[in-house]
């Protein structure tokens, strides 16, 4: 249903407008893809998919340190098949309440899960993490999937270059314009046929390969957000499409944002300098190996020995004059050893500035608990602010938008989460870092209460305490006993003949 008050040239507007202000990104963003990620994208230029894009690329540090810290991201924030989110009663609830809503949270929790897990969630999300640690800026489309599926959720990671976006009254990427190209038979799959203009049915029945340009706009318009679909024209703009909908279907999230900037900047920006350093002192060791390989050369032309013939090939026959020097090999002016150190030294600055020195797995050799938790803490250390913008602007409106698709669907029961009565739990590596750093300081003082014998083990709710730490270590509800039976103990000169038999 198209609103009337909706004009499709004041959105083509703003779209364009903001698409100006990106513009002074993409020359830095096509330098980051182009030496980290080169198949990715093409900002500044056009290039058919699958197309040679590394013809001056001489070092593979930087895009295997990608690679490396986009899996990481993927395995410490939001893991497949593990229980990296759950739902559970909030601040606002007593003891009884919460006990009483535990076991359908956590069945509700369960059933979110398992539809993350039959979905392309996995798959989609290391894309954008890709996206994420390359260009700064990442986005996540989730969508409602057809009935019938093995999962409610459709996940789509929509290119950097595809999405235009802006930010909102709130501060965060609310607003998103998004460049399609779709066929007839895709646009007829979106928008009935008659909102369709007659020249582009034509156009579309007799080339159906052609495809048409369309911009989707997503915007806030309180208390919903306008949906819109504009079928980019070289006459008039069209608007085929208009509706309010309780939330926006992307997600946008950035890895490091600074002030008075609308997208995020990236690891590889940072390393960006060491990165093109590396690759041109890799070019010149090459070049300096095949000259050492072949060598420089210098004849007289004697009218014999033709330098234009001659072929440095193992077994062949050189003619020359008599008495004259024939081909002589030019002595090196000097050696390009040091371009090793210069080298190692880069590629170690490199793995540095995209943490692989830091997040990746130990090879063949185990560790205390005491190095567990100090290595948690690092990385706690180097991704908290990181991870605690991804927490908002990427895991916690992810959360909330499945919830809202199970809830529509009626696979769960009516709730809203509003961090009062019932509230997100991360349960990822990363987030139970601190959580770990507290069970160890927990630990700490029950065994210096044990120390100190039985009087300060008198002050210790035994009960208490082991509820607390499963509820911090993400221990299941129903495993842990709200009211523990007593434990009797009794001597063997206690019990009866009977008993004892």
């Amino acid at each position: 249903m198209i609103e009337s008050d909706i004009s499709a040239a004041d959105l083509l507007g703003q779209f364009r407008q903001a698409l100006d202000r990106r513009s002074v990104w993409e020359p830095h963003w096509q330098e980051c893809y182009h030496y980290a990620l080169p198949y990715r994208a093409q900002f500044t230029h056009n290039a058919s998919i699958g197309a040679p894009r590394h013809d001056h690329l001489f070092d593979g540090t930087a895009a295997d340190a990608v690679e490396q810290l986009a899996a990481s991201l993927l395995a410490n924030l939001t893991p497949p098949w593990s229980r990296w989110v759950a739902l559970v009663p909030g601040p606002d609830l007593d003891s009884q309440q919460a006990e009483r809503l535990a076991p359908m949270l956590e069945k509700i929790g369960d059933t979110l899960r398992a539809h993350f897990d039959r979905s392309n969630f996995s798959v989609e999300m290391h894309q954008c993490y890709l996206d994420l640690v390359v260009g700064g800026t990442a986005c996540l489309a989730l969508e409602t999937a057809a009935p019938g599926g093995l999962s409610a959720f459709r996940f789509t990671a929509v290119p950097l270059e595809d999405v235009v976006m802006d930010e909102g009254s709130d501060g965060r990427l609310s607003i998103t314009y998004r460049r399609l190209q779709l066929t007839l038979a895709q646009l007829k799959r979106r928008v009935t046929e008659d909102v369709l203009p007659p020249s582009v049915i034509r156009r579309g029945l007799t080339h159906p390969e052609d495809r048409f340009s369309l911009i989707e706009v997503v915007r806030p318009d309180h208390p919903a957000f306008l949906h819109a679909l504009i079928l980019d024209n070289d006459s008039e703009p069209v608007l085929l499409a208009a509706e309010k909908s309780a939330d926006s279907p992307f997600i946008n999230f950035r890895w490091l944002k600074a002030a008075g900037e609308t997208y995020g900047r990236s690891p590889v920006m940072k390393s960006l300098p060491d990165i093109k350093t590396a690759n041109k002192v890799v070019e010149l060791i090459l070049k300096n190996a095949s000259i050492a390989v072949t060598g420089i050369w210098q004849a007289d032309d004697d009218g014999v020995l033709n330098p234009a013939n001659i072929m440095l090939v193992p077994g062949a026959i050189i003619p020359k004059a008599v008495g004259s020097a024939g081909l002589t090999p030019l002595d090196m002016p000097g050696r390009f050893d040091v371009s090793q150190l210069v080298l190692e030294d880069l590629r170690g600055r490199i793995r540095h500035a995209l943490l692989i020195d830091r997040l990746a797995s130990l090879d063949g050799r185990r560790m205390t608990a005491t190095e567990v938790i100090e290595r948690a803490a690092e990385m706690t250390r180097l991704l908290g602010a990181t991870y605690g913008r991804l927490q908002s602007e990427l895991l916690t409106p992810l959360v909330i938008k499945a919830v809202n698709i199970l809830r529509a669907r009626g696979e769960i029961p009516d709730i809203a989460i509003d961090g009062r009565l019932i509230t997100i739990d991360y349960r990822a590596p990363l987030a139970q870092a601190q959580a770990n750093r507290d069970v160890q300081t927990a630990l700490t003082w029950l065994e210096t209460a044990n120390s100190l014998g039985p009087d300060a083990m008198a002050v210790v709710d035994a009960a208490a305490t082991m509820r607390w730490l499963g509820k911090t270590l993400g221990v299941p509800p129903h495993l842990i006993r709200r009211n523990p039976a007593p434990v009797i103990s009794a001597s063997p000169t206690d019990l009866s003949p009977t008993e004892g038999a």
